[in-house]
């Protein structure tokens, strides 16, 4: 009699054990698809966000390509430093404006409800192709400083030009070239990139994405 008593609370104590287990993983799921659904939440507003900021960019910058191609339409070689100038910004902004539709459309085709490194990896080809397209459009800065230029200053030695503009627009070239070779995934951790990147709302914005994604791994790990 006292073994099968035995046994009987042995046995209630096992199924106490199980419901107390089946309990702590439901727990731990609820807690999992909670905290899943609101950092998934706040990166679909940062990603939105940003994807309609782009959008309004890319509206602007087809707007502006439009004008400087007029500008050198209009002047078509009367002034070859404006037109040659101008020109190579225009096709800079196309270049910009291309971009920025690339992003949107990987914005847009991200998949919330699949798994997270899938996420992970189309933020991950965002933030380098954000890094490396701002590098490639720091090389229009010195025909910035070229688009007045006119071939009399040259032709007559103009003081002015040699002394100020011509050392101005070397100085930009120089800067261009530095930020182009510097402006790079790996250099991230120096603080003028990272002030430089973070000064725009694109970079800060996938940053935020990525932190709210890779928290949801973290949480798994602090609940295992």
């Amino acid at each position: 009699m006292e073994d099968f008593e035995l046994k009987n609370i042995w046995q209630a104590y096992d199924r106490r054990i199980e419901e107390a287990r089946v309990l702590n993983l439901q727990s731990w799921a609820l807690n999992l698809r909670c905290f899943e659904t609101l950092q998934t939440e706040k990166a679909r507003y940062r990603l939105n966000t940003l994807a309609a900021y782009k959008g309004w960019v890319a509206v602007l910058g087809v707007l502006w390509v439009l004008f400087l191609a007029m500008l050198v339409w209009g002047n078509w070689f009367s002034n070859p430093y404006f037109t040659i100038s101008v020109g190579i910004i225009m096709l800079f902004n196309v270049f910009a404006v291309a971009v920025y539709i690339r992003h949107i459309i990987i914005i847009r085709q991200i998949n919330y409800s699949e798994s997270i490194t899938s996420t992970q990896e189309k933020l991950a080809v965002l933030k380098l192709s954000t890094i490396n397209s701002t590098r490639i459009l720091m090389l229009q800065i010195p025909f910035y400083t070229t688009w007045f230029w006119h071939s009399s200053w040259i032709n007559y030695s103009s003081s002015s030009f040699w002394l100020i503009t011509f050392p101005i627009t070397l100085l930009f070239i120089i800067l261009a070239i530095f930020l182009y070779h510097n402006i790079s995934l790996k250099n991230m951790h120096k603080k003028w990139l990272k002030l430089l990147m973070m000064a725009g709302p694109e970079y800060k914005s996938l940053l935020e994405a990525q932190s709210f994604i890779a928290e949801i791994d973290q949480f798994k790990k602090d609940l295992i």
